[in-house]
């Protein structure tokens, strides 16, 4: 059986969930709005129009375009998580085929794949602009499932927001939760997460008795 494990990028694999969270504080404060980061941290994980209209009640590309103005210069500030290269190789040594599902823009995702620097293991990138809608609808992973011929009973997903476990169980995919994007293990427990992990490094030395074991196992 061909099997494989999808993964979230912003605030799994790169450090970036508080980096976005300025950009969109910035990008209200400027179009008028003042919005507690607090707010748009939970929000981190939705594409750029379903967090502004889940903000405002509506969409404003003007805000869109804002908050990529004033993350862009962030760019060259990330940093993959501890752990992040070493598991996607890990998994592709072990069988598996090694996908990133992010909802962020095809620009972004391939400034994030240099960053990590493991282009040579990735299998496919699916990102906002290969989806009618972002998470936490299943667009993003069925378009992954289906650039790699894959099946959601045969896959697992890896990502640190409620959206990336709602977006998984729509898909028909179990979700492993990272804690690195800064939302609360009990927060994506209540989502659904089958199991949650500190980080990427905590689920590679734990790879064997985790779900990623269990699917290397079966395939």
């Amino acid at each position: 059986m061909a099997a494989g494990v999808l993964f979230d990028v912003d605030g799994t694999l790169v450090d970036t969930n508080y980096h976005h969270v300025v950009a969109w504080a910035d990008a209200f404060e400027r179009a008028g709005h003042r919005v507690p980061m607090s707010r748009l941290h939970g929000l981190i994980g939705q594409g750029s129009e379903r967090l502004v209209e889940t903000v405002l009640g509506h969409t404003d590309e003007a805000i869109v375009d804002g908050h990529a103005d004033f993350y862009a210069p962030r760019l060259q500030r990330l940093q993959p998580f501890d752990g992040a290269a070493d598991l996607l190789r890990k998994c592709k040594d072990s069988g598996l085929t090694v996908v990133l599902a992010t909802s962020a823009a095809s620009h972004d995702a391939e400034h994030m794949l240099d960053t990590l620097g493991v282009a040579d293991v990735v299998d496919h990138v699916t990102t906002n602009d290969d989806a009618d809608a972002s998470k936490p609808a299943p667009d993003i992973v069925e378009a992954a499932l289906e650039a790699c011929g894959l099946k959601a009973a045969d896959c697992v997903f890896i990502g640190d927001s409620v959206w990336d476990v709602k977006a998984a169980q729509r898909a028909g995919m179990p979700c492993i939760g990272v804690l690195t994007g800064g939302i609360d293990e009990r927060v994506l427990r209540e989502a659904g997460a089958h199991s949650i992990f500190e980080g990427v490094r905590d689920l590679l030395e734990r790879f064997q008795d985790s779900l990623l074991g269990e699917l290397v196992a079966a395939a």
